[in-house]
């Protein structure tokens, strides 16, 4: 077991460079004091990022009747779920989110669509859609928009957009119990073809869908390996007639931090970002933000209520971050 003291050797052997190994990782994980995990991750935090945090989000540029059957998903067409059905949005209503944000001191905007990827036509409105954008308002573009080829990926990257965002979700060994539709190899590959055309790398995973801790190491590790530049961690919503809703156990706030501090300790220089279900652990923000957090996803995120921006301001502020565009 790894004792305070090699904790620290092994968190300055990792800011000077070295990559920590699976074996160190696990160990890590099992540490019967957390606190020993989250100080490591706090500092490789500070010592990276120092106090600077950065918010982004997304609007729900087409939403639901999605081809793939991923257990965790309300878009899907394959689950009955209450999710709203409508078409690629329309440039007036991306541009006036848009615009909100910004005001807010939001660095980063991603427009999210749902199904397997985007008909060559959407992906033409979509770059419009950028480009109307990137004329009015001062904000980094990013997209989401499934398994796109590298031709439309350029596309993308020429309408402005800077960063692709597609999460692994979970990791490679657990995939297949959770979606049958797709591989993760094709996701890998789109990751791949995206930094082919120049885009940056967002991408992360969802905890809590009946992975073992073991699983989420092996998360963290893959998404080192993909060179994941920015890795959003949502915390499982079960959602009404999905089929992980009533099948899958609460993590407990031990196990949500260790996996924030886990995923910081991994990919040091990262962005590591509070996403979806952070109402599991809004009356513990402050001690979350000590596990290695230094970025977020805010205001209203997809099919599931996200958290006001202007709170989210607050709350850093008065935890001595300082909000950062890019």
């Amino acid at each position: 077991m790894i004792t305070k003291t090699e904790a620290q050797q092994l968190t300055e052997r990792i800011i000077g460079g070295y990559q920590i190994t699976k074996d160190e990782a696990l160990e890590l994980v099992k540490l019967e004091d957390k606190e020993v995990l989250y100080q490591m991750a706090d500092q490789i935090r500070s010592h990276f990022h120092q106090n600077s945090f950065e918010m982004c989000s997304i609007i729900n540029a087409r939403s639901g009747k999605c081809s793939e059957d991923c257990k965790w998903c309300s878009q899907s067409a394959h689950h009955n779920t209450s999710v709203d059905v409508y078409p690629l949005i329309s440039s007036a209503v991306a541009v006036a989110q848009a615009r909100d944000n910004a005001k807010h001191g939001v660095a980063k905007f991603s427009l999210v669509t749902s199904g397997r990827t985007l008909s060559q036509s959407d992906v033409d409105k979509s770059c419009s859609i950028y480009n109307d954008i990137k004329k009015e308002v001062d904000i980094h573009l990013c997209a989401s928009m499934g398994l796109l080829t590298k031709q439309q990926l350029r596309q993308l990257a020429e309408s402005g957009v800077e960063h692709y965002h597609c999460n692994l979700e979970t990791a490679p060994s657990f995939f297949a119990s959770l979606c049958s539709t797709h591989t993760i190899e094709e996701k890998m590959q789109t990751i791949a073809w995206a930094k082919e055309v120049g885009l940056g790398v967002c991408s992360g995973g969802i905890i809590g869908m009946g992975e073992t801790e073991e699983q989420r190491v092996e998360l963290a590790l893959t998404l080192r390996e993909i060179g994941a530049e920015s890795i959003p961690i949502n915390i499982l919503n079960p959602i009404e007639g999905t089929p992980l809703a009533g099948t899958t156990q609460k993590l407990t706030e031990e196990e949500i931090l260790t996996a924030f501090a886990i995923f910081r300790v991994v990919n040091p220089t990262a962005k590591i970002r509070f996403a979806a279900g952070r109402q599991e652990i809004a009356h513990i923000m402050d001690k979350a933000l000590r596990c290695g957090m230094s970025a977020a996803l805010v205001g209203d995120l997809l099919t599931t209520l996200g958290s006001s921006v202007a709170e989210d301001v607050k709350m850093l502020n008065d935890n001595g971050y300082q909000i950062v565009r890019g």
